[in-house]
């Protein structure tokens, strides 16, 4: 799943894959299943709004935006080198616009029989 959004007037291009879960744990030292799974209450699948803005993690979220787009473009900086090239980064904008793709690599496509 490819998106591009804008950020700070620039367009950015997010990518998930399976190997996203991979470079994840490559950059950060961190599961990204178990990161990801303390999302769960943050967001809100029937109303398409974040719910519970208590449990963000904004370290977590920075990181897997990140690997989103280093996916998609691996010739970008190193994450603390890339959110510095942003004039600003609304996360409460963001946050909606990458979490299906956050999610779609670790939900099921099997339909319920």
């Amino acid at each position: 799943m490819e998106k591009i959004i804008v950020i700070g007037g620039k367009s950015v291009l997010f990518k998930s894959t399976g190997a996203y879960l991979y470079k994840y744990k490559a950059q950060f030292n961190k599961d990204a299943f178990q990161d990801i799974m303390k999302l769960k209450d943050l967001y809100d699948e029937e109303t398409k709004q974040l719910a519970n803005i208590e449990t963000l993690d904004l370290e977590l979220f920075y990181n897997l935006v990140w690997v989103l787009a280093k996916t998609a473009d691996p010739a970008i900086n190193p994450p603390e080198e890339w959110l510095d090239e942003f004039d600003e980064f609304p996360l409460f904008d963001i946050i909606p616009e990458v979490i299906d793709m956050i999610l779609s690599t670790i939900t099921s496509t099997a339909k319920k029989k």
